[in-house]
């Protein structure tokens, strides 16, 4: 099932993506949202809930980011290629830093360039979306703790990351966090772990790789956090992100594609 969370005539809810998966317009495709419907969810996803069997157009309503993380926690350096390309060592362990729930925006919505930076970059991730409360979380036990997938755009200030100890404000400004376009919940943990990854901007691929690349796998990333901290229903873990980062300049459509799961574009803007 494919869950989105979307407004209505200033109404926000949850909906059950239908559709052909076949189609280029389908969940499964990258095309538009021509011929899906929405078919309006009693309650919320983290919980036991019914389908209304109220349906709406999917190109009738707005997309909001599918979750409302209280956190995102990413993973640093978890491609080997990504952390040569930075001139980066590959660290021994997951390398996780945090980006605060005001960074999250969802499908659609613009991408602000930050006043404090000149170099801002794109960096596809396949994001996990957590379903329920967990601690120290057993690696047999990751696959019950996890509601599903989306995409994510780690946006970073790159020339902010490099010349500041830490990575608060070059990973966590405004905008810094697209996620999208809904949450996939049919994949297993077996399948999620190897999907085709891209992104591109204005149309060109800039990046290209599979979620079998990663050094730390979801298991790995899930049991190490969970050691440190509870994870609540719709926070999201972050993965990594494949070679190929880029910069990204105002007027710039970024798209974020991931087998299986669908496609997250967003534009860059100016400030003011």
């Amino acid at each position: 099932m494919r869950i989105a969370r979307f407004s209505i005539d200033g109404n926000v809810a949850f909906g059950a993506v239908e559709g052909d998966p076949a189609g280029p317009d389908g969940p499964g495709g990258t095309g538009g949202t021509e011929g899906l419907v929405l078919d309006i969810i009693k309650g919320v996803p983290f919980a036991d809930f019914e389908l209304s069997g109220t349906k709406v157009p999917l190109d009738k309503v707005r997309l909001l980011p599918p979750v409302l993380p209280s956190k995102v926690v990413a993973i640093g350096r978890n491609y080997a290629e990504h952390a040569a390309e930075l001139d980066h060592e590959v660290p021994a362990a997951p390398w996780a830093f945090f980006k605060p729930s005001t960074s999250v925006i969802g499908p659609g919505d613009p991408i602000v360039y930050p006043s404090f930076s000149q170099e801002v970059h794109h960096e596809a991730e396949l994001a996990v979306v957590i379903g329920r409360l967990c601690r120290e979380v057993p690696r047999e036990r990751v696959k019950d703790v996890v509601l599903g997938y989306t995409c994510a755009n780690d946006v970073t200030a790159r020339d902010a990351q490099r010349t500041e100890k830490q990575w608060a404000r070059a990973k966590g400004f405004d905008s810094s966090c697209p996620l999208g376009p809904w949450i996939e919940t049919g994949l297993d943990l077996a399948a999620a772990s190897d999907l085709a990854i891209t992104a591109t901007v204005n149309g060109e691929l800039r990046q290209a790789g599979r979620t079998g690349q990663m050094i730390n796998s979801i298991e790995d990333l899930i049991v190490n956090i969970t050691e440190a901290m509870t994870l609540l229903p719709g926070d999201v873990v972050l993965t990594g992100t494949p070679a190929g980062v880029g910069p990204l300049l105002p007027g710039d459509e970024v798209a974020v594609t991931i087998e299986g799961i669908g496609t997250l574009t967003n534009k860059v803007i100016s400030r003011g």
